[in-house]
């Protein structure tokens, strides 16, 4: 049965693909890029550490053939493509220092995981993971974080072009969203601190932030009373690592659902499907969405745990917040015994392609979100007939 959800305004925020940790981020899913290339079956946890002309990598890894990845070039090449060239402001891909201290993976966690097959293989690590969906809007995703993630978009892309040029790469934006019985009905606070060239004049700059937000913003939610802080302080030229460290994992919020139900507490970035940190948290997504899809509810979250070296879940959790159309321990009946689903880290991995991506690449899960997104294989909408049939609906 449904319940009627108080008024209530949600916030949500997303950076750029030039934030600190967003650089680090980006740097650690190349290096898995590079790793996948070499060996499918690679084990990867990479992190990224980053801050002022620094660019350090951590961590271990299993790969055949993985002598041959550079991983001072990708570095480079990562920071390059995002902007930061000019040497002048205290990060530049051709002047930073790099230093790595990857190693070979444990044994101790490499024969919990490595059993020889996709259905034994055990999972990566302990924890537990989460994912969401609603059908507040087209994504199947939470309306704040979808708007602030279009906002940044169209800020780089208008960045790259020289639309607007005096944009440098590092900015966050948030969106404040009026919920009336759980559906978004306006815009009320916009803010967007976007770093730029130094002497730009802040009229300048939130004329055009201003005008760019009310474009892009769904235009029947921003209305007259809809506030716009942009570059609130007046000054934002220092950004980047230059401006502030950077380390993979910091921006899990952003990664997910902007706040909206819960967080596991583990991060994405620089991690191979063994670690459920990562796998199971993208098939948690698939799951929700393809039970919001297929109208069983209005609103979905998955929670699954496993233990380190053991293939199957130590428990799956269903929570449909009240708008369910049958009760939750029928879907989670659905999810354990139905069929449909299989959530040991071997499958989930050779369900979604999480071995060898086919267009598309970990990297690119790096900014912006990795849900809601049609180009990733876990934003599929392809089992909702046979749940349907199930819920016998």
């Amino acid at each position: 049965m449904s319940k009627i959800l108080s008024p209530h305004v949600f916030t949500s925020e997303s950076v750029s693909e030039g934030h600190p940790d967003k650089v680090a981020d980006q740097v650690s899913d190349a290096i898995l890029d590079a790793y996948l290339a070499c060996d499918h079956t690679a084990h990867v946890a990479c992190e990224t550490a980053v801050g002022q002309n620094l660019l350090v990598n951590l961590g271990e890894v299993s790969c055949r053939g993985g002598e041959s990845v550079d991983t001072g070039e990708i570095a480079r090449a990562v920071v390059r493509d995002i902007g930061y060239d000019r040497p002048e402001e205290g990060f530049s891909y051709d002047t930073f220092r790099y230093e790595s201290a990857i190693h070979t993976q444990s044994p101790d966690i490499s024969m919990g995981v490595d059993r020889g097959s996709d259905e034994e293989q055990g999972a990566g690590d302990q924890g537990m993971m989460f994912g969401y969906a609603t059908d507040s809007t087209p994504e199947l995703m939470p309306a704040p974080i979808v708007f602030a993630h279009r906002l940044l978009r169209t800020f780089s892309r208008m960045r790259r072009s020289g639309e607007l040029p005096y944009l440098r790469p590092d900015a966050k934006a948030q969106v404040s969203v009026r919920h009336e019985n759980g559906r978004p009905v306006a815009i009320e606070t916009v803010v967007v601190s976007h770093q730029t060239d130094a002497g730009t004049p802040i009229g300048r700059i939130r004329r055009d932030a201003e005008q760019v937000a009310r474009q892009v913003l769904d235009g029947a939610l921003v209305t007259n009373s809809t506030k716009f802080y942009v570059n609130p302080t007046g000054n934002f030229v220092i950004g980047g690592p230059a401006g502030d460290a950077g380390v993979t994992g910091r921006k899990i919020i952003v990664d997910t659902y902007g706040g909206v139900g819960s967080h596991g507490g583990g991060a994405f970035s620089g991690k191979d499907a063994s670690k459920v940190d990562r796998s199971a948290a993208y098939y948690c997504r698939y799951v929700a969405k393809n039970i919001v899809a297929a109208g069983l509810a209005g609103k979905c979250e998955i929670q699954v745990s496993y233990a380190i070296g053991r293939a199957n879940a130590t428990s799956i959790n269903v929570s449909t917040y009240g708008t369910g159309k049958i009760p939750e321990e029928r879907i989670a009946d659905i999810l354990e015994h139905g069929g449909i689903f299989d959530f040991r880290p071997g499958m989930i991995a050779k369900s979604l392609g999480l071995l060898a991506p086919r267009g598309w690449c970990y990297r690119d899960t790096a900014t912006y979100g990795h849900f809601g997104r049609p180009e990733f294989p876990w934003e599929r909408i392809d089992v909702t007939g046979a749940l349907r049939d199930a819920a016998g609906l």
